[in-house]
């Protein structure tokens, strides 16, 4: 009998070990979201009028994805396909929808998140930013989506401001005294930051899922003076934008007045680069960055909100189109990851990848079970090189704003059509991105059949929304 119990000792402190090295081996992850940065918005990518040189750093010791689109061409919806892993045509938010006095239409409590997934494998869960996906209170607030720690903006409308009168603590609401009236006393970014370098110190022996989804370069263009002051008069001719100040929108999503909106774009985009700086920094200094993998993109192509001027700076690089377009410049976006020892440095892919992937790539990554009927396919062999790389046969979005727009990718082939809801017999568009990145050349009546097969695949691909905002009233095809 002693000798049984011996054995049983030993087993089970021998598996309890191998389980403590699983989970100790368990990657941390930081997945950083910035708000309507531009393809062209990164040096890495051609931006020539400010450097970024701690975001290209991901790249440098990691990988440069090349094809990677986000979830929707505007916030909520983006970030919806993001957190469940289904793309437009099946994701709970499928378009920005505001619920008054504060926040946006809640994701329902029986979709599944990456933040859930993690959570209940024994990940501290923390998100920092803007949310958008679910209104204080709601069964969407970030609380009640798998985080156990959310600081920053409930609603993308408010987010619009940088120094707000309020900003949420979990589910509390934290009141910014020092913003009272028209006072600029606490720059929300700055304040968010702090935070987010406080949950990875505080976390840096247990897993965790550190999700920042950052506020820049979203209008409004605004940004303390120690940053304006380094590109003030050099990004002529400056642009004038005339804003609500004190209007009946003042600090509730209306933009405020900038006279140079230019300096301010350059400088909010380096005060990202500089908090994406801190971040990598803490994990080095915790001795933490090789069991973590940094993710940063963005939510949709750049914008032309507040006095942003997309066109000077180049921000949608060679893509047509800006946000609120599903041509490529309204959702290719730049993508990069690093994984000290894990991922190749100096590495780049021509995979082609899309938001609803990231769930079961972390789900891959992590040893988790991923999901039944997600459309994501995991990215984890492009990141480790090692093992097949499943392809998608085809990608697909939604919009159901100006109109109503879908546009599906199968290989170089990207159909597109707009006013889906005004205009029954809108035409479609075909490009072929192999030869035509620019979109600039519609090849529709070249291939009327692949036109046909295509249009079904896309009328295939929408599942009707319970939402009726978010239902075509027209057939797609």
């Amino acid at each position: 009998m002693r000798r049984f119990f011996l054995i049983s000792f030993i087993v089970s402190v021998f598996f309890g070990f191998v389980g403590s090295v699983q989970a100790r081996d368990r990657p941390n992850i930081v997945y950083i979201l910035a708000d309507d940065l531009g393809w062209g918005d990164l040096s890495l990518y051609g931006q020539k009028h400010f450097e970024t040189p701690n975001i290209d750093r991901i790249a440098e010791d990691g990988i440069q994805f090349m094809q990677h689109y986000s979830g929707s061409t505007v916030c909520a919806p983006s970030r919806s396909s993001l957190m469940t892993g289904l793309h437009t045509g099946r994701t709970p938010i499928r378009g920005n929808f505001e619920v008054q006095p504060e926040g946006q239409m809640a994701l329902p409590a029986e979709s599944v998140t990456i933040a859930e997934i993690l959570k209940d494998e024994g990940y501290v869960t923390g998100a920092f930013g803007k949310w958008g996906l679910g209104f204080p209170g709601s069964e969407g607030d970030p609380v009640n989506q798998g985080f156990d720690v959310f600081f920053g903006y409930n609603c993308q409308r408010i987010a619009h401001n940088y120094y707000p009168y309020h900003l949420w603590d979990n589910d509390e609401r934290l009141m910014l005294e020092a913003n009272e009236g028209t006072h600029e006393g606490v720059y929300a970014p700055e304040l968010i930051q702090e935070k987010t370098l406080d949950f990875i110190e505080e976390n840096k022996d247990k897993p965790f899922f550190c999700f920042v989804p950052h506020v820049i370069p979203h209008a409004e263009l605004f940004v303390p003076e120690r940053y304006m002051s380094r590109f003030r008069g050099k990004l002529l001719p400056e642009k004038h934008y005339e804003g609500t100040d004190h209007g009946p929108n003042y600090r509730v999503g209306g933009y405020g007045t900038q006279p140079e909106s230019h300096a301010a774009f350059a400088g909010m985009i380096t005060m990202l680069d500089d908090h994406i700086g801190q971040i990598l920094d803490k994990l080095g200094n915790l001795g933490i960055e090789k069991n973590t993998l940094v993710i940063f993109t963005s939510d949709n192509g750049a914008h032309k909100e507040g006095g942003a001027d997309p066109d000077f700076f180049n921000s949608n690089g060679p893509y047509k189109g800006l946000k609120r377009d599903l041509y490529e410049g309204g959702i290719r976006v730049p993508m990069l990851a690093r994984w000290p020892g894990k991922i190749a440095a100096e590495s780049k892919t021509r995979h082609v990848s899309a938001f609803w992937d990231v769930l079961p790539t972390v789900c891959d990554l992590t040893g988790t079970e991923t999901p039944d009927g997600v459309d994501g396919i995991s990215f984890a062999p492009t990141l480790l090189q090692s093992g097949k790389q499943r392809k998608h046969s085809h990608l697909y979005w939604a919009f159901h704003e100006r109109g109503g727009r879908v546009a599906i990718r199968k290989g170089d082939w990207k159909l597109v059509k707009y006013n889906v809801d005004k205009d029954p017999d809108a035409d479609w568009e075909l490009y072929d991105l192999s030869i035509d990145i620019s979109e600039s050349r519609n090849v529709a009546s070249r291939h009327p059949e692949l036109v046909r097969e295509l249009a079904e695949l896309a009328e295939q691909s929408e599942i009707p929304s319970p939402v009726e905002k978010f239902r075509f009233q027209n057939p797609i095809n």
